[in-house]
């Protein structure tokens, strides 16, 4: 997965022997949690037709602790390289249950820093944003029964799209308005105000994340920080960096296809495409080293740059491994290999996350204010950046 040094990301065609690939996958994992992450997502065993086996495999996670600190640190707090090893450890594993695990790791995350409300033991939850113009929560303040008196509790009133792994979550953050202010609720998905429709939902990647139109009829909830603060806290990038060690753990796992195919067999076309996929994946790997170093350096820096430039360095890098994995292994991996054929369904839907050119142009913008005499982020972004 992500490496810890700078060529260790290579593949190597001539060690075809499967416990050497074994013991270097563990290498890439930080020691604290490289064993029992690594052996328990290796002998996971679940039916990918079934809707309710990624959140079994989630619920496992989170009672073996791989949720929290220590196993998951927090971002930005020291060892967010960890984290990231985590969730490409997962990713690799599956996407489905990634985008599960990821979600509720974030929303972990953004309970602790807008100091929220304590998660239930056991609890699973879902981070759910999105913003449609079909599709918009209402939030009005509660008050209590017998003072009269605003409290922070609210109830929320729409409907909310894009709601992944909704039937698997025991709760979740959602953004919702409050007098024409965007807000952060903290909601139990147990109440009976709450339905939910996947009737929309006809993925064939990422088909078992099940993302839902969730609506709310009066649903009590907790505020979770002040207005505008779900995008203006600095853990807002740093979760958004870490979609990309989800995208490059997928990638990372596709090309390992492709190094043990060429292990055992391979022709001098074959082998280019391994060489390519490697140099994708190393660059891609060295990058998020470095913004997970920077990010730990500057923890409370605005890290748009570091997380756009590495969200999109990783989604060129995946797209080339998909490119040069299926035109050097043909049709076979794809219609004989199931999970080879579910991480090319789901990996293509999963790195649409990334806003593709609209993101390059904000990194262009970003990049460009310096030279307008305009203020930017602190974090790197300038040319003299580019110089080895």
């Amino acid at each position: 997965m992500l490496e810890t040094r700078d060529h260790a990301a290579s593949f190597n065609a001539q060690q075809s022997r499967q416990h050497q690939h074994e013991s270097n996958d563990r290498a890439r994992l930080s020691p604290a949690i490289a064993a029992p992450l690594d052996a328990f997502l290796r002998d996971a065993r679940f039916d990918p037709n079934d809707p309710a086996a990624p959140a079994g495999l989630l619920s496992a996670l989170i009672e073996r602790g791989y949720d929290r600190p220590p196993a998951l640190p927090l971002p930005a707090q020291g060892d967010t390289l960890t984290r990231w090893r985590a969730l490409a450890a997962v990713a690799g594993c599956d996407l489905g249950l990634v985008k599960l695990f990821e979600g509720h790791t974030d929303a972990l995350a953004i309970l602790a820093e807008l100091d929220g409300p304590v998660p239930p033991d056991g609890s699973r939850w879902g981070v759910w944003a999105a913003e449609t113009p079909d599709a918009r929560v209402r939030a009005t303040t509660a008050r209590a029964a017998r003072t009269g008196e605003a409290t922070a509790q609210l109830q929320l009133s729409g409907t909310k799209a894009w709601c992944s792994g909704a039937h698997a979550v025991s709760h979740a953050l959602v953004t919702a308005w409050l007098d024409d202010e965007p807000v952060l609720a903290a909601v139990a998905m147990n109440h009976a105000s709450i339905s939910i429709d996947t009737s929309k939902w006809q993925a064939v990647g990422m088909q078992a994340t099940q993302s839902a139109d969730v609506s709310f009829d009066i649903t009590p909830a907790t505020r979770v920080g002040a207005p505008h603060a779900y995008v203006q806290r600095a853990g807002f990038w740093h979760g958004g960096a870490g979609i990309a060690a989800c995208w490059y753990g997928a990638a990372a796992r596709i090309g390992q296809t492709l190094r043990d195919a060429c292990a055992r067999r391979a022709d001098p076309h074959a082998l280019a495409h391994l060489g390519a996929t490697d140099v994708a994946l190393a660059a891609a790997a060295a990058l998020l080293r470095e913004s997970a170093a920077w990010i730990d350096a500057h923890p409370r820096a605005d890290a748009i740059n570091v997380a756009l430039r590495a969200r999109l360095a990783v989604e060129a890098a995946a797209s080339a491994v998909i490119e040069h994995a299926t035109r050097a292994l043909g049709a076979a991996p794809l219609c004989r290999d199931a999970r080879f054929a579910r991480a090319l369904a789901d990996l293509p839907v999963f790195l649409r996350q990334s806003h593709a050119e609209r993101d390059l142009a904000a990194l262009g913008e970003l990049l460009a204010a310096p030279a307008r005499g305009e203020r930017t982020p602190a974090s790197p972004s300038t040319a003299a950046q580019w110089m080895l």
